[in-house]
């Protein structure tokens, strides 16, 4: 089920990429520092310049086709989800990963509710 067409995924992407980026800060992490502070800021420029480089019609350089971005989404929420177990800070207080954990699945989730479709195709069709 397509629900999200390009445009709308990469708004939703680039507000998640800077959610991301500030997201130690705003769920009071950022004081314990290593991978719990260092994946989500990295992560999130990440999907930044993902989102700012895909067919999306709103997208400036368009360089990546939109299946592809998609597979990119469908790793990196599965790398960031994972991350608090892959560096081995998921022993941490709740805050320190579980923002983690919840926006890789999120991730996933637009990410599988998007028409793959590049925009020049799905806005002719």
């Amino acid at each position: 089920m397509n629900v999200i067409n390009s445009k709308t995924h990469t708004v939703i992407g680039l507000i998640v990429g800077i959610a991301l980026v500030i997201a130690p800060w705003l769920f009071g992490f950022a004081n314990v520092g290593g991978a719990a502070v260092t994946v989500p800021i990295i992560v999130g420029l990440f999907i930044i310049i993902s989102e700012l480089t895909t067919t999306s019609e709103i997208s400036p350089l368009k360089l990546v086709p939109m299946r592809t971005h998609l597979v990119v989404d469908y790793i990196t929420g599965a790398f960031l989800a994972l991350s608090p177990w892959l560096f081995g800070f998921a022993d941490l207080a709740a805050n320190a990963w579980v923002p983690h954990l919840i926006v890789g699945i999120l991730t996933i989730g637009y990410a599988a509710l998007t028409d793959p479709r590049d925009a020049s195709v799905a806005v002719h069709e």
